[in-house]
């Protein structure tokens, strides 16, 4: 089999054999195909696109690249859930001990963040004495006990994903729905989960900036899992401003301790109810999912998913009880309030700005070197929808490093990202469908 050959197939608009994909994926990570011709394939596969079998082929191909989880020891259905990324997206924090409560295990790595703030391993790690790093096996006798434990990605989880996704990165080739359906999931099947929930945003914030790309993308996942045979349901979320009202590690994961005690944010507790629902329902945990929801909130509100937490936080070697009194995780020099200049109603949050402005502070990584604080941060006291007179305000800005030359420009930012109109606003749904094996459900 020639390499040339399978870009020509490719670049033809015709359909590659599975045989024809695994000898791409295999020679590309053993370094017998060059750059130069795998980047001449994802060009044709960004102009040409793939089938829906091509796609799980593609998947598959890069999920055996490297490490496999076998999670098979573990009792019940393994539930995942993931996001495709956003501001504020504390959503893993509040459902993998919710979710775990509910009898549902939650086996579930994840990564650091690059950009806006940490990934889920940086805000669990601004619990003091938190541990992401145990062994397979003390990852699997953790789930088997406590119901759930989160860990980071081991170095060798689909190695070809992460050398075609650098490739792309710089041929142009990043937004192709097949390559980034296939780079999401194949982390997912390796990581050994046996159904899927996916968050996929949509909005400024998103990766996805429209509506219709979201639920491409959404779809192209789903025939993947369907294909492979994993169970997936995708929940379309709005990410046209930050969700819930903080962004930055400690600052979410008090946020995080909110919500579990009933005292959280809408949105974020709506997102958490909906995720986790179908969650249970993959799970086999409930019938349906109004009988999923109702589940989350009796276990929300007799304490079951705070305790969870707690539980799952002291078996990684985290001090729990700061999830007692959280202000404690989030200590900073000062706490700077940004306020409005104009009276009105925020039309919009610009949530790629927010990120960004957090990034400034030091909650986000601008590259792999950068350190985070994990202390600082934005918490929001407007949302889309409110009425706002000048002199309100609208956030507040955890820092450390409290120079005006270093507070001035994220003030500034903040301020810019809140677009403030004279008339009263509807804000924007918050979920606006959910995408099935049997199609997709529009939500508005």
């Amino acid at each position: 089999m020639r390499t040339v050959d399978v870009i020509q197939k490719k670049r033809d608009g015709q359909e590659l054999t599975s045989e024809e994909i695994s000898f791409l994926i295999e020679g590309y990570t053993a370094g017998t195909i060059p750059d130069y011709q795998m980047s001449a394939w994802a060009m044709a596969v960004f102009f040409q696109g793939m089938t829906a079998r091509e796609t799980a082929e593609l998947t598959l191909a890069m999920a055996r690249s490297g490490d496999q989880i076998d999670l098979s020891a573990i009792p019940g259905i393994k539930v995942d859930k993931h996001s495709t990324g956003g501001v504020g997206d504390t959503t893993t924090l509040v459902l993998a001990p919710l979710v775990a409560a509910a009898g549902v295990p939650v086996a579930k790595m994840s990564g650091r963040g690059l950009g806006h703030t940490g990934g889920t391993i940086d805000k669990l790690e601004a619990i003091p004495g938190f541990s992401v790093e145990l062994t397979e096996d003390q990852f699997t006798k953790q789930v088997t006990g406590q119901g759930v434990a989160v860990i980071g990605q081991t170095g060798n989880l689909t190695p070809a994903d992460k050398k075609l996704y650098g490739l792309r990165d710089v041929t142009a080739t990043v937004n192709s729905i097949p390559l980034i359906a296939s780079s999401i999931m194949s982390k997912k099947i390796a990581a050994g989960a046996d159904a899927i929930v996916l968050d996929v945003k949509t909005g400024n914030g998103a990766f996805m900036k429209t509506l219709e790309d979201s639920i491409k993308l959404a779809q192209a996942m789903v025939d993947i899992g369907t294909e492979v045979g994993r169970e997936c349901v995708a929940v379309i979320t709005d990410m046209d401003q930050p969700l819930g009202v903080a962004v930055g590690n400690g600052l979410e994961v008090q946020l995080a301790v909110e919500t579990l005690q009933g005292k959280g944010p809408k949105d974020l507790e709506e997102v958490c109810l909906t995720l986790g629902s179908y969650m249970l329902v993959l799970g086999r945990k409930a019938a349906t999912v109004e009988e999923a929801r109702t589940k989350l909130q009796e276990l929300i509100a007799n304490g079951s998913g705070l305790a969870k937490f707690k539980e799952f936080v002291a078996a990684q070697g985290g001090d729990s009880s700061v999830l007692d009194d959280p202000s404690r995780i989030v200590q900073v020099k000062e706490i700077i309030p940004v306020h409005a200049e104009q009276d009105g109603y925020v039309a919009s949050i610009t949530a790629e700005e927010i990120g960004v402005a957090a990034m400034m502070l030091g909650a986000g990584r601008e590259t792999k070197e950068s350190q985070i604080d994990l202390a600082v941060g934005l918490r929001l006291h407007k949302k889309s929808g409110d009425a706002v007179r000048k002199g309100d305000k609208l956030a507040d800005m955890y820092v450390n490093r409290t120079e005006e030359e270093a507070v001035a420009p994220v003030r500034r930012k903040v301020i810019e990202a809140f677009r403030i109109v004279s008339e009263p606003v509807t804000p924007e749904p918050l979920i606006y469908a959910i995408v099935t094996k049997d199609g997709v459900q529009k939500q508005i």
